[in-house]
């Protein structure tokens, strides 16, 4: 059992959380201080996008060479199915990246010093475009499915490599611009769980479907690349 894995997985996560939340955190509130309309927030939505597919990177090309930098309890079970993970690597990678989110939200209220706002996830009334708890699930799982396939494709070849952090990041930008309104974009457990066991209230009541969806389209993604993908690879 190598801890450094999980060393790095916490690290990985924390920065994930860190300036991707933080970044949520700091646009809502500019926003709202200012009074801005619709195009600020349009503005802000790409600012958003932007920075959780940068801290994805950062986190790739600084702690990947270790865990692989899978920061998401999705990718994880999705790696597990594929045969790239223990399932004792599976359990440390999970309790590592919550930590790590769970670490990122109190730093958040460190810098904000209140709980009220740090980039939860949310539908109904929580949800910018007012999205049902069933259309949140199937954005959630679609939008999963989609980022986690494009993470084991590129991580298939080791030839890969060099550029895998990159694609990673904008292929999270994407997903993230895409389900911001809908739900505020989770695709990951733990970047949702740890900010809504410090949130509270609505956060921690819907955080389920932030963790029910995103590894169901996790699995989802892991079957398709083992029955179409990988074949073809390896052909």
């Amino acid at each position: 059992m190598d801890f450094r894995k999980y060393l790095a997985e916490f690290i990985g996560t924390l920065i994930l959380v860190t300036l991707g939340c933080g970044t949520v955190v700091g646009a809502n509130a500019l926003v709202d201080q200012l009074e801005l309309g619709g195009s600020a927030l349009a503005v802000s939505s790409v600012i958003i996008a932007l920075a959780f597919g940068i801290s994805i990177i950062i986190a790739a090309y600084s702690v990947g060479n270790i865990s692989g930098a899978h920061l998401n309890p999705a990718v994880s079970l999705a790696m597990l199915i594929d045969g790239r993970l223990s399932v004792t690597d599976f359990i440390g990678y999970v309790i590592a990246q919550v930590l790590g989110a769970t670490a990122a939200a109190g730093l958040l209220v460190a810098f904000t010093g209140s709980n009220a706002s740090l980039g939860t996830n949310g539908y109904g009334e929580a949800s910018a475009l007012g999205t049902n708890m069933g259309q949140a699930f199937l954005v959630e799982t679609v939008l999963t499915f989609f980022f986690v396939l494009v993470i084991l494709g590129v991580t298939a070849k080791a030839e890969f490599s060099k550029i895998a952090g990159l694609v990673i990041g904008i292929s999270l930008m994407a997903v993230v611009l895409t389900g911001l309104p809908f739900t505020g974009t989770s695709v990951n457990p733990a970047r949702s769980l740890g900010p809504a066991l410090l949130a509270g209230g609505t956060a921690l009541a819907q955080v389920w479907l932030f963790i029910v969806a995103p590894l169901v389209g996790g699995a989802l993604a892991a079957l398709v690349h083992r029955a179409l993908v990988r074949p073809a690879l390896e052909a």
